[in-house]
C-alpha cells in the first residue's frame, strides 16, 4: 500500500480533517515503494523491497500546535490520531512564530515521475549489480556497493482548503572498489530520476580505474594547489553553501551572507563571473515537486547570476515579518558550466591535483563558510596536462566562497546527488596536511 492515487489520498485526508476540532489543522500523507541491493567483497549481502505509508497531522489552537503520526487508515484510527494531536496541542507552549496555514492553490503538474523507474523489480536490480561485480572481479578488485530505487508520493491538505499531490521516482547507485592490498581505492556515485540513464558497468569501470591507478600513492607537501574537482567533489563543497542563501540567518548576522554592521550581501558580487546557480523544478535531469511541505509553490529561482547573489529564501514567518513573498529554500540546484570535458580540464593544467571526492566535511566557521575535510578514493598529481601518479590524500581547509572566486574554468555540468554541477578547475585551493587513508 505504499503508493495510492490522488483520489485515494484525497479521500483519506478529507476523512482525517472531518474529525478535527482545532482552530487550524494540517494533514500529510506519504508513501514509498522500492527496493535495494547491498553488496560487499564481491558478493550480495542484503536485498529487499519496501512498501510503507504514513499519515502525520498537526492541530493548532491559537498558537499552540501538537503533532501525531499513524500508519493505520480506518476511521477509528484516523479519529484517534486527530484526538492525540489535539491533546498534545493543549499541552504545548504557544509558538510566537506560528503563521496561519495557507489557503487553496493550484500547482502545475511536476515531471518527477518516470514510469520506467517505477517499474524496476528485483531482476532489474540484480542484473545491474551483476554488471558491476563483473568489472570488479575481472579487475581483481573487491567491490562494495549499494543500488536503491524508489517511487514515492506525498499529499497534503489543510482546513483552509489547500490540497496538493505529487509522485516521484529516483534510483541511486554507489560503489567503492579496492585492490587486494587495500592500498588503492576508487568510488563513484550517481542518482537519476530515469533509470535508463544509469549504467552500472560503465560507472564501475571508472571506479576500478581509480582503484588500480591510486595504488602506490606518493606524498606531496601540503599547500595551495590548482585543483580539478570532479562533480562529486564540487557538489560536496557546494551543498554546504547553498543552504546559506537564507534571508533570516543573513539578516541576523549568522551566515556568510551577513553584511558587517547589519543587512545582507544580496546584490553583491561574491563569486567569479562564471558562476551562475539556480533551481528549477522542471529541469529534466533534476526535477522536483512544484510545491513544498508548507504548500508554497516551488518556482524557478536564480540564486547567483554571473557571480552576483540575486535572491535569498524566506520562510513563511520571516516573509511575514519583512512583508515579502515566501521563497522556499534552494534544496535542488543547478550550477551552469561550459562544454569542456574533465579530460579537457586536465589537459589545460600545467601543475595541479585531481580530486575524486571529499569526505567527512565539517564546518570550521559558518560566517566565512570555512570547511575542513579529506580527499578520498583517488587523488592524482597532474603535470603538463597529464595525470602523472597518485598522491596521498590531503586534509583541506577551504571555503566554497573563496573557491568560487578562484574559478579558472568550468566543464560540462552533470547530476551529482541533489545537484547538477560542472567539474571545476580552481586555483590556490588549500591543503593543510596529509592523510594516510585511501
Amino acid at each position: 500500500m505504499g503508493i495510492i492515487s490522488k483520489a485515494e489520498a484525497q479521500a483519506i485526508l478529507k476523512k482525517a480533517l472531518s474529525f478535527s476540532k482545532a482552530d487550524e489543522c494540517e494533514v500529510s500523507l506519504t508513501g514509498t515503494e522500492g527496493g535495494n541491493i547491498r553488496y560487499a567483497r564481491n558478493a550480495v549481502s542484503t536485498a529487499g523491497d519496501i512498501s510503507t505509508m504514513g499519515l502525520a497531522i498537526s492541530s493548532t489552537f491559537g498558537k499552540k500546535t501538537g503533532s501525531a503520526t499513524i500508519n493505520e487508515f480506518d476511521d477509528a484510527s484516523l479519529e484517534k490520531v486527530v484526538r492525540r494531536s489535539e491533546e498534545l496541542a493543549q499541552l504545548a507552549p504557544p509558538n510566537p512564530e506560528y503563521v496561519s496555514i495557507e489557503g487553496p492553490k493550484t500547482f502545475p503538474e511536476s515531471i518527477t515521475y518516470n514510469k520506467t523507474t517505477a517499474a524496476v523489480n528485483p531482476d532489474i536490480r540484480a542484473e545491474a549489480v551483476r554488471k558491476s561485480l563483473e568489472i570488479a572481479k575481472a579487475s581483481n578488485l573487491e567491490a562494495a556497493g549499494f543500488l536503491e530505487n524508489s517511487t514515492t508520493f506525498r499529499a497534503i491538505m489543510n482546513s483552509k482548503g489547500l490540497f496538493a499531490y505529487n509522485t516521484d521516482t529516483d534510483v541511486a547507485f554507489s560503489v567503492t572498489t579496492r585492490n587486494q592490498a587495500g592500498t588503492g581505492s576508487g568510488y563513484v556515485s550517481e542518482t537519476f530520476n530515469d533509470i535508463t540513464k544509469l549504467d552500472t558497468l560503465a560507472l564501475t569501470k571508472v571506479a576500478a580505474q581509480k582503484a588500480i591507478g591510486s595504488a602506490g600513492a606518493k606524498a606531496l607537501e601540503p599547500g595551495k594547489y590548482t585543483v580539478i574537482l570532479e562533480p562529486l567533489a564540487a557538489a560536496d563543497m557546494l551543498s554546504n553553501m547553498v543552504r546559506g542563501f537564507d534571508a533570516r540567518s543573513a539578516e541576523e548576522g549568522r551566515s556568510f551572507m551577513s553584511k558587517k554592521g547589519g543587512g545582507t550581501r544580496l546584490g553583491e558580487q561574491l563569486f567569479n563571473e562564471q558562476v551562475t546557480i539556480y533551481s528549477d523544478p522542471f529541469n529534466v535531469d533534476l526535477p522536483s515537486p512544484t510545491w513544498n511541505s508548507d504548500g508554497i509553490p516551488q518556482e524557478k529561482v536564480t540564486w547567483v547570476e554571473k557571480g552576483v547573489v540575486k535572491n535569498l529564501s524566506y520562510s513563511r514567518y520571516w516573509a511575514q515579518q519583512k512583508n515579502v513573498k515566501p521563497v522556499p529554500g534552494a534544496n535542488r540546484v543547478i550550477m551552469e558550466g561550459g562544454t569542456a570535458s574533465l579530460e579537457d580540464l586536465i589537459k589545460s593544467t600545467e601543475r595541479g591535483i585531481l580530486v575524486t571526492r571529499f569526505w567527512y566535511i565539517r564546518s570550521v566557521d559558518p560566517q566565512t563558510l570555512l570547511l575542513t575535510g579529506l580527499t578520498r578514493d583517488g587523488t592524482f598529481y597532474i603535470e603538463n596536462g597529464k595525470i602523472m601518479y597518485p598522491v596521498k590524500n590531503f586534509r583541506f581547509n577551504e571555503s566554497p566562497i573563496i573557491m568560487l572566486n578562484n574559478v579558472e574554468a568550468l566543464g560540462k555540468p552533470q547530476r551529482s546527488g541533489s545537484m547538477i554541477v560542472p567539474p571545476m578547475k580552481i586555483r590556490d585551493f588549500t591543503f593543510s596536511s596529509l592523510s594516510d587513508a585511501v
